[in-house]
């Protein structure tokens, strides 16, 4: 297998086989591990049982299209989606569903970065990828089965390539449906259901997607649920410099929850500002709702740019967003943690708590699906009012910590 094959899956193969079974890890992708694997069989005499491109292997994996069909018997039945790597169980579910039921279409999906089948049936012959992604590794295939593409090429109808953030939301659609946490490539089915019937506009359709694996590992689950989240809009958002910005930036988004707020000062003038929220509704109305409210802040006067296909953006600056101010540009900063019952319109509630006359030099929130929001807040106070800012943070009402002492303060905010 390859060295990125998920530990979960490893293991899993060491407990089944047992004393009897070795387990080796080489290369980067599945083709580099199946030359290794090549290697050993020539320099053993070993036997070869091909994990996709072999006719028992294929009409073994077709005896899912043989379960589906059962239990669709008298049945409606539109299109299956089966996911693909080198293309086994596609052309496998392909053939018994053609010969039994020919009207009811079976459609492949793939990862966009590593659409082997779809570059081969497009080319009309087996084409090699220069590369293939690796989030989908349990699909990541360059080259896909000679017997494979013959059986796909005549019987297939159809192909879909998917992001991985729509990837990440099928994860998320298969748990909230079964409780089962699927492996990207084990969700291919469900994320190219959704975009094949939302992009052909068809209500009212039956169809069956193939869910095939769940070896993920846990610490992946946080990129997941990062990106999972579809109803999200990323933006960042330039704003003017002025008491009460914030506040109004925050009246054009609600009554729409706000997931995502960092803000660091940089000049008198403007403010650059990285904020995620939902949109209402579902499908065309959350995308005409995304387009009001980006359009209503560029009514406000302010510069947007949506972030949601961005990668710098997504994976990295709403990370980043902040540092060190200019030298001699913050004066009398108090760097404070704050904590508060996460419900809807408490942010809204947090930052009205806050418009009493400080001047925000730094903002960061992010909502976790905690029981309780934490925001990280920089504000200006002049040694003349501390005293004022002490009772302030007395009636405020929100647990807080000041964290003026840290050394993380120092080494990379001031």
């Amino acid at each position: 297998m390859p060295l990125a094959t998920p530990r979960i899956k490893v293991d899993a193969v060491r407990a089944f086989g047992g004393l009897t079974t070795e387990v080796v890890l080489h290369g980067n992708n599945y083709d580099e591990a199946a030359a290794e694997a090549q290697r050993f069989q020539k320099e053993q005499g070993l036997e070869m049982i091909h994990p996709f491109d072999d006719p028992a292997v294929i009409a073994g994996q077709g005896t899912v299209g043989a379960e589906i069909l059962k239990q669709t018997t008298s049945r409606e039945l539109d299109a299956i989606f089966v996911c693909c790597g080198g293309g086994g169980m596609l052309a496998g579910v392909a053939a018994y569903v053609k010969r039994v039921r020919p009207l009811v279409k079976v459609i492949g999906v793939e990862a966009e970065d590593a659409a082997g089948m779809t570059a081969s049936l497009a080319a009309g012959q087996v084409v090699t990828l220069p590369s293939v992604g690796l989030f989908a590794d349990g699909a990541a295939v360059r080259t896909v089965g000679q017997e494979t593409f013959r059986v796909c090429s005549q019987l297939v109808d159809g192909m879909v390539t998917v992001t991985t953030d729509e990837l990440c939301a099928a994860i998320k659609n298969g748990f909230e449906d079964t409780r089962c946490v699927f492996e990207p490539a084990g969700a291919l089915g469900i994320a190219g259901a959704k975009k094949y019937l939302q992009d052909n506009h068809m209500l009212g359709s039956t169809v069956v997607a193939v869910t095939s694996g769940a070896n993920i590992d846990f610490d992946r689950l946080r990129f997941v649920s990062e990106r999972a989240d579809s109803t999200e809009t990323l933006l960042s958002v330039r704003i003017p410099e002025r008491p009460g910005a914030f506040r109004d930036l925050y009246s054009v988004i609600a009554p729409r929850n706000v997931t995502e707020f960092s803000y660091r000062y940089n000049t008198a003038k403007r403010a650059d500002v990285i904020i995620s929220f939902q949109a209402k509704g579902n499908g065309a109305e959350k995308l005409r709702d995304k387009q009001q409210v980006i359009q209503e802040l560029e009514d406000c006067g302010y510069g947007v740019s949506n972030l949601d296909n961005d990668e710098l953006g997504k994976v990295h600056l709403r990370h980043l967003a902040g540092g060190r101010p200019p030298p001699g540009a913050v004066l009398n900063e108090q760097l404070y943690r704050f904590q508060f019952p996460e419900a809807p319109g408490a942010l809204s509630r947090f930052l009205n708590s806050l418009n009493k006359g400080w001047d925000v030099s730094l903002f960061h929130y992010r909502s976790h699906g905690d029981d309780f929001g934490r925001v990280l807040v920089g504000i200006l106070v002049s040694p003349t009012e501390e005293e004022q800012f002490n009772s302030f943070l007395q009636e405020l009402g929100y647990e807080y910590h000041r964290e003026g002492d840290n050394p993380l303060y120092d080494q990379f905010l001031r």
